[in-house]
Formats: structure tokens, sequence, C-alpha cells
């Protein structure tokens, strides 16, 4: 099936709206229901929502490889289930206040790869149900440790109970969880008062199309080609009989293919996608997804 448009679309989402809210209102925009997001962002949560229209949602796991940055507000000596304010919040009894340079001693144990524990209050799936559906019923369930990766953690503001946070990660990692794992080692509690997605990978939230601006023509003018979603990929050039035998399905051979990665943008000669070579079990590579084929 081919599809009348195709391409990537950053927009900008407020706070109380839900990601699928903001997919549909791209939808109808563009009068097409193979509209998807790269990353779900929680109503409290504002900022960057790449939005993927037609061939171009087949490149969702592609974003999701790339880093997330985000500024969050923190308040400390509080708690809640949900490690935010969808939940009641509890304030300690006389809870400690920690200097910044104690705050800033502590960062360095969150940097590079760390492991996390989900929030209980998340989409995380245990024995085939939703966290946060098993937290809702007061059920209890212990969620595994996973590998996330923390490029940066940098206090902006700080001014007690409140500290804003700079925060550069890997897809996956839960802020909420890095305010309540911080707050631990510093021997209090927290929770995430706020939450903005600055930027997923090239896309920024100064270059995004705001929610409310959304329209046929709005959405038009800032849709971007499907290459613009995988610049972390090295680029692999498919001319003449490459090209067509690729696009029909056929392997290729590439040279010194054991040194490359298993993923390369393949484009054509006038730059555009055709699609992403992943490597076969052979070691050759195949158009997977094949934008010409289809495939």
């Amino acid at each position: 099936m081919r599809f009348r448009l195709t391409g990537v679309i950053p927009i900008k989402k407020p706070v109380g709206v839900t990601s699928r809210k903001v997919v549909d209102a791209v939808a109808r925009a563009v009068g097409m229901s193979a509209v998807g997001h790269a990353g779900t962002l929680d109503p409290l949560a504002a900022g960057v929502m790449v939005v993927c229209v037609g061939h171009a949602t087949k490149l969702v796991d592609y974003i999701h490889q790339q880093p997330k940055r985000y500024e969050a507000r923190f308040r400390l000596g509080c708690r809640s289930a949900s490690d935010d304010l969808e939940t009641p919040v509890e304030d300690d009894v006389d809870p400690p206040r920690p200097e910044r340079n104690v705050i800033e001693a502590t960062l360095p144990s969150f940097h590079g790869q760390i492991l996390q524990r989900p929030c209980d209050y998340s989409a995380v799936h245990v024995d085939g149900k939703r966290a946060y559906r098993l937290a809702r019923k007061g059920q209890d369930f212990l969620l595994a440790e996973k590998p996330v990766r923390i490029d940066r953690l940098e206090i902006l503001e700080y001014a007690w109970p409140q500290i804003a946070m700079a925060i550069d990660c890997s897809s996956g990692t839960f802020i909420r969880a890095i305010g309540r794992d911080l707050a631990a080692a510093l021997s209090t509690s927290a929770v995430m008062e706020s939450l903005v997605r600055t930027a997923v990978g090239p896309f920024a939230l100064e270059a995004c199309l705001d929610l409310g601006q959304v329209s046929p023509e709005a959405v038009a003018a800032a849709m971007l080609p499907p290459l613009a979603a995988v610049p972390h990929l090295p680029r692999y050039l498919l001319n003449g009989a490459e090209l067509d035998a690729t696009v029909r399905g056929g392997l290729l051979a590439v040279s010194q293919s054991a040194a490359c990665p298993d993923d390369l943008a393949a484009v054509d000669e006038a730059g555009e996608l055709v699609g992403i070579l992943r490597r076969h079990d052979s070691g050759a590579f195949r158009l997977r997804p094949n934008f010409r084929g289809l495939g």
C-alpha cells in the first residue's frame, strides 16, 4: 500500500493532553490513519513528540534508539505512590535538607550505564498486565531493574525543597525514578512536579510545531523526510543494479560487511531514504523496511 504522505513531524505537546490526542490531531490534519508516535509522554508532561506518518511509521523503533533530553523539577521531602503528582503526595516528617554541594557530589553515581527500577505507576508489563493497573488496585509486585544510560544529570536550580535538573538519557529511562533514587541516596524522598522533553535525537523543542497550530497546511509545511528520523545510522548509497535488486527483495553484499553495523540507511542518488538495510543471517543485507517495495 502506498501512502499519500510519508514523513516525520516534531510536535510540541502541552501539559494535560495525552499522546493519543496528539496522534489523532495529526491524523485528522493529514486525513490518514497510518500515523503513530515515537515515545509516549504522560499527560502531566510536555515537550517533544515525534509523530510519524505513512511509511515513516516503520521507523519508530529507530527513533527510539536516539537519546532524549529533559528538564524536570522535583520536590524533595515528600513522596507519592506514582513518584509524581498523579497520586496523593505525603510530606515527610522533618526531612533532611541537603546542601547543593552534597547533591552534586552524589550525581556521578547516576552517570553512565546504570540499573534502574521502573516506577510502579508505569506501562511496564507484569505477567501480561500493565504495572499501573496493578498499582491502582493496590496489588503487590516488584519490577526488575533494567539497564539505562544517563549522559547528563545537572542541577539547573536548587532552593529547598525544589530542585530543577537537566537530563540527557537513553530511551526507556524513567525520569521520575531518577528523582526517586537520587532522593533516596540523599536519605530523603521526592516527587516529580513537572517534566519537559526538550529533544529527541535531532528534534529540538524550539523547532516543534505547536499542537494548537496543527492544520493540514501547517503539518505539510512542518513534515520532514523519513531520512531525518535516522541521523544516527550510517548511509549507504544504492544506485543502478544494486537499487533495483534490493528494492525487489534481493540480498546485498556490502564490502567489509563484518565491520559494518547491522543497520544502514539506504539512500538513492537523490538523497531520499529507500529503506533500512538490515543484516541478514547470511551476513548480507536486505531492505527492511523497504519503502519502494513496501516490504
